[in-house]
C-alpha cells in the first residue's frame, strides 16, 4: 500500500510539474488509444487535439473535450478516398472546414505562395502570405491544419483557372482569383517550438522524472519498466536527436523495436519489407532529386533480414553514406544528415548465438558477415534485455504531446554535447577513431535527451559513458568473432581526468556459457580449433564411441566432402600402423570405432581433421579423457609430419573467446609467437608437441 502511494504521490508531482511549465503541451496518453483505435490519423495530430480540448483533470470536461475531437474528426477530417466527394460539398455548399496536411509552395513564376492538400488531392491553392510568415513548417515539409475553404463560383472564367496539381492559367500577384480559396487556417500540429522554453521547463525536474517524462511521451510505462531497462528504450530515441546516428536493434517479436519510428515522430520514415533501391533510398539521377536520406531525419529498416538492393552497389553506397554521411551520385557528393536504424528479430536464444555465430546472425549474408559494414554501426541495443510488451506497459498517465516531443527532438539535433565526456574523463587506448566516434555521438544523444539544458554532475556523465562503451563494445566483439585480430582491441575503458583512475566496461552477455566446457569431459570428446570450409576460423568437436567388431571405422557429421573423409581415413590409417608405440592395449581390429564431427559455428566442415580423430580414436580406445578446457590446434600429413597452424594469433583469439584454457599447439608453429599479443599468449597454458605420438600423449595428460 505504502509503494501505492508514493508512486501516487511521483505522479501528482510530475502531473503538476508539467502543468506548470509545459501547459497545452502535454495530453493523457490513454485518451489517444481510445480515439486511436478508430480514427485513422497521425497520433500527433490526435494528440495536438486532445492537449487542446481535455487539459484538465475533471472528467466531464475530458468527456467533453473527447467528444469535441471525436466530432472534428468525423465530420472534418478528409479521407483520400472520399477527395471528390469533399470537393462536391464544398462546391454545394460555398463554404467548408477540413482538416489535412497542408504543404505551402512559392510559385516563382507568378511571386505568389500556393497550397497542396495531401488527401485531397489539391494543389495551387492561393495562399495569404502571413500564414507561412507565421507558421515556417508550412514550407518544411507541410503541416496538419484545419482549414475553412471557400468556392467562389462566380463566372466560367475563373472556373477555367482550378485544376487538380496544375498551375493556374493567370494569376496577378496575389495568386488573383481562384474557385478555391482559403479563408482560415489553423496549424493542428506545433507550429513553432522555442527550445528555450524547453530548457527552462526541464530545471524544474529531477533527472528521474524527466526519464519517466520522456518515456511517457512515447506511450510507455515507467513503473513497469526497471532502471536499465528505461535507458534501453532512451536508447531508441538517439536517432531522432543526433544526425547520421546509426543504430542496430535485434531481439525478440512484440519489444515495440519498430514503434518509436514509425507511429511517434513525423519525422522518421519506417522502410517496410527492407526492398528499396539507390534512387529511392539516396538520389534519383533521372529526377535529380533526394532520397529518403534527405528528406527525413530518421530511415529505419524493419526486418533487417529481408533488406535487399536492385542495385548492385547498394551496399557500397550505404557504407560510404554511413561512414561520412555525404555519397557520390554521378558527377556530384550529395551530404544529407538523416540517422541510419536496423531493426529486427533474433530467432534463437542468444547464448545460442554468441556460442554458434554472431549477434548480427539475422542480417543478410551481404551484411552481416561485411566487418567493413558491421563495423559502422555505432550502437546495438540488446534486444533481447527489453520485455515483450503487454497492456499494462502502455501509460494511462500524462506526457507530451507527440508533436511536441518530436519537434523539440528535431530542434535538438541543431546541437552538440559529443564533447561533454572531455570536462572529467577522457577514452582508454584500446578505442579507434571509429569507436571514439560512435561513443561521442552516445554520450551527445544521451545527454540532449535527458540534460538537454546542460546541466548535469560528473556522476551523471560517468552513467552514460559507461552505457554508451557498453553498447559499442557489443559490435566490437561482434566484429572481433567475424575479422579475428584485426578487431582484436575490445577492452573498452575511460579514464578520470581527476584521480587517473582507469575504469574497463563489458558487456553483459559475454560472461555466458562456452563452448568448450570447463572441468573433463568424456573419453573420446575433443575440441579442435581449426579453418572452415568458409575460411572463417571455428570450433569443432569430436565423440567418439567404440563398440565390439572387426576393426570398421566409420564416421558421421561431414557429409560427402573428399578432404573431410581422408583426413579420417588418413587418422585411423596412421593408428593402425603406429597404435602399438602408444599403447600395447589399443586394438584395431577387434574393435569398432564411430566419431560424430560437429561444425560448433556454421562455418562450414573443416578438413585438418586427422590430429584431433587420432586423438579421439587413442582417447576412447583408452578410455582416458583429453586435459580438462583443452582445444587442439595443428594438423598431420599422411606420412605422420607436423604442419604449422595458419593464423596462429587468430586462431587463439577464438580458442580464449570459446572458452579454452590449454591448447595444444605444434612445435613448429613457436616461430609465430611474435605474431601473438602477449597478453592473448598470458591466458593460456600453451603445450608444444612435436610428434603425432607426443600430440597423443600430452592430449591425455600422459607423462
Amino acid at each position: 500500500m505504502e509503494d501505492f502511494d508514493t508512486s501516487f504521490s511521483v505522479r501528482e508531482i510530475i502531473k503538476d510539474k508539467l502543468r506548470q511549465n509545459f501547459d497545452g503541451k502535454i495530453v493523457r496518453k490513454d485518451l489517444t488509444k481510445k480515439i486511436k483505435e478508430g480514427a485513422n490519423v497521425p497520433t500527433y495530430v490526435l494528440e495536438f487535439l486532445l492537449g487542446q480540448y481535455c487539459s484538465s483533470d475533471d472528467e466531464e470536461i475530458v468527456a467533453q473535450g473527447v467528444e469535441n475531437v471525436k466530432r472534428i474528426l468525423a465530420d472534418n477530417y478528409v479521407r483520400p478516398d472520399e477527395s471528390e466527394k469533399v470537393l462536391s460539398k464544398l462546391r454545394q455548399r460555398g463554404a467548408m472546414t477540413i482538416i489535412d496536411q497542408v504543404t505551402v509552395e512559392l510559385n516563382l513564376r507568378y511571386d505568389y505562395y500556393e497550397a497542396r492538400f495531401s488527401n485531397l488531392g489539391l494543389g495551387g491553392v492561393p495562399i495569404s502570405e502571413e500564414y507561412p510568415e507565421k507558421y515556417d513548417r508550412l514550407l518544411c515539409g507541410g503541416i496538419w491544419c484545419i482549414i475553412q475553404l471557400e468556392y467562389n463560383n462566380d463566372s466560367l472564367e475563373e472556373e477555367a483557372q482550378i485544376g487538380f496539381n496544375g498551375k493556374p492559367k493567370s494569376k496577378s500577384k496575389n495568386g488573383g482569383n481562384s474557385l478555391i480559396s482559403i479563408r482560415k487556417l489553423t496549424p493542428i500540429q506545433m507550429p513553432h517550438v522555442d527550445i528555450e522554453d524547453l530548457k527552462q521547463g526541464r530545471k524544474a525536474f529531477t533527472k528521474d522524472e524527466w526519464i519517466d517524462v520522456l518515456l511517457r511521451s512515447i506511450g510507455m510505462e515507467p513503473e513497469e519498466l526497471s532502471y536499465r531497462e528505461k535507458w534501453l528504450l532512451l536508447l531508441r530515441m538517439i536517432p531522432l536527436v543526433e544526425n547520421n546516428f546509426n543504430l542496430c536493434e535485434l531481439g525478440p517479436r512484440s519489444t515495440g523495436k519498430s514503434h518509436l519510428y514509425k507511429e511517434i515522430s513525423p519525422n522518421s520514415i519506417l522502410v517496410s519489407g527492407g526492398q528499396t533501391t539507390v534512387a529511392n533510398l539516396f538520389y534519383n539521377m533521372g529526377k535529380h532529386t533526394m532520397g529518403l536520406v534527405g528528406l527525413w531525419d530518421c530511415v529505419a529498416f524493419d526486418e533487417v533480414a529481408g533488406i535487399r538492393f536492385k542495385d548492385k552497389d547498394g551496399i557500397q553506397i550505404m557504407k560510404d553514406y554511413m561512414a561520412s554521411g555525404s555519397f557520390a551520385r554521378g558527377k556530384e557528393e550529395k551530404a544529407a544528415n538523416a540517422s541510419m536504424v536496423f531493426v529486427g528479430n533474433i530467432n534463437q536464444s542468444v547464448d545460442v548465438l554468441l556460442k554458434t555465430s554472431s549477434l548480427f546472425d539475422p542480417f543478410p549474408p551481404e551484411m552481416g558477415t561485411d566487418t567493413a559494414f558491421l563495423d559502422r554501426m555505432h550502437c546495438y541495443i540488446p534486444g533481447w534485455e527489453i520485455p515483450k510488451f503487454r497492456p499494462e506497459h502502455f501509460t494511462d498517465d500524462y506526457g507530451f504531446i507527440t508533436d511536441y516531443l518530436a519537434e523539440f527532438l528535431r530542434e535538438l539535433r541543431k546541437e552538440q554535447y559529443g564533447d561533454a565526456l572531455d570536462r572529467f574523463y577522457r577514452l582508454g587506448k584500446n578505442l579507434n577513431q571509429r569507436d571514439t566516434i560512435a561513443v561521442r555521438k552516445m554520450v551527445g544523444g544521451l545527454v540532449k535527451l535527458v540534460y538537454p539544458d546542460g546541466n548535469f554532475a560528473k556522476e551523471n556523465l560517468e552513467e552514460i559513458l559507461q552505457i554508451a562503451l557498453e553498447m559499442r563494445r557489443r559490435v566490437k566483439e561482434q566484429l572481433k568473432k567475424l575479422g579475428g585480430m584485426e578487431f582484436y582491441d575490445v577492452n573498452f575503458s575511460y579514464i578520470d581526468n581527476e584521480t587517473f583512475e582507469e575504469h574497463y566496461v563489458g558487456v553483459p552477455e559475454q560472461g555466458g556459457g562456452k563452448l568448450i566446457p570447463e572441468g573433463i569431459c568424456n573419453p573420446g570428446q575433443v575440441y579442435t580449433v581449426a579453418q572452415g570450409k568458409s575460411g572463417m576460423i571455428g570450433v569443432f568437436r569430436l565423440e567418439s564411441q567404440m563398440l565390439p567388431g572387426n576393426g570398421k571405422f566409420t564416421y558421421t557429421g561431414i557429409g560427402s566432402d573428399r578432404e573431410c573423409r581422408e583426413a579420417c581415413n588418413t587418422a585411423f590409417n596412421f593408428l593402425k600402423a603406429n597404435g602399438q608405440q602408444v599403447s600395447g592395449s589399443i586394438s584395431t581390429s577387434l574393435k569398432d570405432y564411430v566419431i560424430n564431427y560437429q561444425d560448433l559455428q556454421g562455418i562450414g566442415m573443416t578438413s585438418k581433421l586427422a590430429l584431433p580423430t587420432l586423438i579421439a580414436l587413442c582417447s576412447i580406445a583408452l578410455s582416458k579423457p583429453v586435459l580438462s578446457s583443452a582445444a587442439i590446434l595443428g594438423e598431420i600429413s599422411i606420412s605422420g609430419s607436423i604442419q604449422k597452424v595458419p593464423n596462429l594469433a587468430n586462431a587463439l583469439q577464438i580458442c580464449l573467446d570459446s572458452g579454452a584454457k590449454k591448447v595444444l599447439i605444434p612445435a613448429t608453429s613457436m616461430v609465430d609467437f611474435a605474431t601473438v599479443p602477449a597478453d592473448l599468449m598470458a591466458v593460456f597454458q600453451l603445450i608444444p608437441y612435436q610428434s603425432a605420438e607426443d600430440a597423443v600423449f600430452k592430449a591425455l595428460g600422459v607423462e
